[in-house]
């Protein structure tokens, strides 16, 4: 017996998670960025991470291409960030809404995000609708600031302590 997509999706719904924007460069496709809540550490030595990415995204046909990306780790002032980058706006949009620098290997970086992992892509599964990517991360940033997250449909934050 299997399930159908719809109750995959509600039951997943009860999984907070973080939101990241993972973004590339490629030369084909110029700047691209994409909100992703499939995200987490692989491996402290090497130093890996992973992606979920729909394989009709864009941004993971830029990611193919270039063999670099960025996770950007949101912070709860970020759901503007995260929506933008979520749909709707085109990527000009997109990287127009917020403030970024290219990073090592020319990845955009968000500026205003709690922390950022720049990574070069060591594996690629195909898995379904999704690729997952495993990337060794190169450099990273971290800043102060609580994470956005995501839960049952919506944007949630930690209670202060």
């Amino acid at each position: 017996m299997t399930i159908n997509a719809d109750e995959f999706k509600q039951v997943l719904q009860y999984w907070a998670s973080g939101v990241t924007v993972v973004t590339t460069d490629s030369a084909t496709h110029g700047l691209l960025g994409m909100t992703a809540t499939s995200f987490c550490s692989v491996s402290a030595n090497p130093a890996q991470i992973l992606v979920c990415l729909n394989d009709a995204a864009l941004t993971a046909a830029g990611i193919q291409e270039s063999q670099h990306f960025a996770v950007n780790l949101l912070s709860t002032q970020q759901q503007a960030t995260s929506n933008a980058f979520a749909g709707g706006a085109s990527e000009a949009e997109r990287f127009a809404s917020v403030a970024w620098h290219k990073g090592i290997n020319d990845v955009p970086v968000l500026d205003e995000c709690i922390a950022s992992l720049e990574c070069k892509v060591t594996q690629q599964v195909r898995a379904g609708t999704h690729w997952v990517v495993i990337g060794e991360v190169l450099a990273t940033t971290c800043r102060s600031g609580d994470p956005l997250l995501y839960y049952r449909a919506n944007y949630r934050e930690l209670l202060p302590n």
